[in-house]
């Protein structure tokens, strides 16, 4: 069974960085796209960023482009989200998700598994 296991999140202040892990068992590495999404107060589910294992693809929404970074450590079956220059408004829980599908999926409803969450909050 697919587990994804997210920490990391916490409090910041506007300008600060943070660094969100999600550890991925039970998954073929090889077929896996890993996504992060944000989930805010008032707001629907929002994709984040994507990471395919095979290629190091990586895509990210237009609101977290250039001061977030997708990585990945393949032996310790983990990938990173680092996000700097934080914004109030990147104040929200923080999923990892993970799915098979080709493409550059972004909808929620592409992804099969999904971690608990992490927190970020971020203060002026």
């Amino acid at each position: 069974q697919v587990q994804l296991v997210e920490s990391g999140g916490g409090l910041a202040q506007a300008g600060d960085s943070l660094r969100l892990s999600c550890v991925a068992s039970a998954i073929t590495f090889s077929r896996a796209t890993m996504g992060w999404f944000r989930h805010a107060p008032g707001k629907e589910r929002e994709f984040v960023a994507l990471f395919r294992w095979f290629s190091s693809y990586r895509y990210y929404s237009d609101s977290v482009k250039g001061r977030f970074t997708i990585s990945s450590d393949n032996t310790k079956k983990t990938v990173f989200l680092q996000m700097n220059s934080l914004r109030k408004e990147d104040t929200a829980v923080y999923y990892c998700a993970a799915t098979m599908r080709e493409g550059t999926p972004q909808r929620r409803d592409e992804y099969d598994w999904w971690g608990q969450g992490t927190q970020v909050t971020v203060s002026s």
